[in-house]
């Protein structure tokens, strides 16, 4: 972990403490009681819910009780309830049970539970994941009408709106988008081909002044050198012949320039080719005309164009295809011969739901995000499909509109797990 993230996973929870650690399960902590955690309101805070022989949670009134359990062994998450009547077994004949739920948001659910063989009553509908919501349970037994309500709350904090922002916890709404078919590459820098010039002497002879070093931008008709013909025993000026940086310096004053003699090696920078190398059935897939983003190694800068040409040969050596693309070099700060790392995109995919990869995070055994409703955050699983360097694609667990944590996201993970709002099934 670096140090900035450290810094704010301690800054919020100085922050969270500070509001009077308002966070997670703080309805009534009684999150261990089962398997999921399922608070009964008549249990004070802290005290732990009554048990059945099944393990389920014991509601009871007027003599009567209701075990509720919410059974996944073997099975999808399902509600099971057994009957009872002063501490007796009754038959799932006896009576009736409702569970209503209301999520983060408002959104209700119902599961009514329907006799069994094995003695239980059991619902036919799944309790999907988080098991977060507040619970009200609706039984009739004997002809005796029972309710009970309580909080069951999991993978969920409260954050003040103030305290997020000054953490950098950021939310975003998920909707559609799309998937890019990516490859990522390793590229060179080369000079353009017929944008580098070497300088030469026209005729044979001691050479009197060098006005050029290495590194040093130059424009065409500019003097470089001062040569004394051997022939005329008269000076001559050698002069640049594009405008450039001169790249090499191959000469000394007082050396002798031959005819043909190359002084120095000038090259326009202002743009590059990058010669990436495709290896294998990637080279099927690439073809000139799509993007291609190239980052320069050294401080991460990017640059963004088109691809343009697949060369025809093959590299002996390495056996890979050649790609190649220009990029502009405005600030000279990309030079010929260093490596780069490219990625091309072949295709787009529409996607129904995508959020950034920056809002994933793993809760237990599942891949999640945290959703937000006014300062309560929650924890989603989430079913993934497709994903690309910036975003994945969700198939099951969002909906559009969905305010998604994108930013800081583990810091709402950080605050859940302190909270004690997470425990194991």
């Amino acid at each position: 972990m670096t140090i900035r993230p450290l810094m704010a996973a301690v800054a919020l929870a100085l922050m969270l403490a500070a509001c009077g650690g308002e966070t997670g399960g703080h309805a009534d902590e009684t999150h261990a009681d089962d398997d999921h955690g399922h608070g009964h309101a008549s249990h004070d805070e802290g005290e732990a819910p009554k048990k059945g022989e099944h393990g389920g949670r014991l509601l009871e009134a007027e003599g009567h009780t209701v075990e509720l359990a919410i059974a996944e062994t073997g099975r999808p998450p399902t509600y099971q309830a057994w009957l009872y009547r002063d501490g007796k077994p009754l038959p799932p004949q006896a009576g009736s049970v409702e569970v209503r739920l209301k999520r983060l948001g408002d959104i209700a659910e119902s599961h009514v539970l329907k006799p069994q063989a094995d003695g239980s009553l059991m619902a036919a509908t799944v309790v999907g994941e988080p098991h977060s919501f507040d619970v009200e349970v609706i039984a009739k037994i004997g002809g005796k009408s029972l309710r009970w309500a309580y909080e069951s709350y999991e993978g969920r904090t409260v954050i003040p709106a103030q305290i997020a922002m000054d953490s950098g916890i950021r939310v975003a709404a998920a909707g559609p988008g799309e998937i890019a078919d990516q490859h990522e590459l390793q590229g060179l820098l080369t000079t353009v081909e017929g944008r580098a010039a070497r300088v030469m002497a026209r005729f044979p002879g001691p050479i009197r002044a060098l006005r050029a070093n290495v590194g040093d931008r130059v424009r065409v008709g500019q003097p470089l050198a001062t040569v004394e013909s051997n022939l005329s025993l008269t000076d001559y000026t050698v002069t640049a012949p594009i405008s450039g940086v001169v790249m090499s310096r191959d000469a000394t004053v007082g050396g002798v320039a031959g005819e043909g003699t190359s002084l120095f090696e000038i090259a326009d920078l202002s743009s590059l080719w990058v010669d990436v190398h495709v290896f294998g059935a990637d080279a099927q897939h690439i073809q000139p005309g799509v993007p291609i983003e190239v980052t320069r190694l050294s401080d991460g800068a990017k640059a963004v164009t088109t691809l343009e040409r697949v060369l025809p040969g093959t590299a002996t050596a390495s056996q890979s295809t050649v790609a190649r693309a220009t990029i502009p070099n405005a600030d000279g700060l990309w030079r010929p011969g260093s490596a780069v790392k490219a990625r091309i995109t072949v295709a787009r995919k529409p996607a129904a739901l995508v959020v950034p990869l920056s809002a994933l995070q793993t809760f237990r055994d599942w891949d999640v995000v945290f959703i937000r409703v006014g300062d309560t955050y929650e924890v989603r699983p989430v079913e993934l499909g497709d994903r690309d360097a910036e975003r994945v694609e969700v198939r099951s667990g969002l909906k559009a509109g969905d305010q998604v944590v994108v930013e800081q996201s583990y810091l709402v993970k950080a605050d859940i797990e302190k909270s004690g709002a997470s425990h194991d099934h």
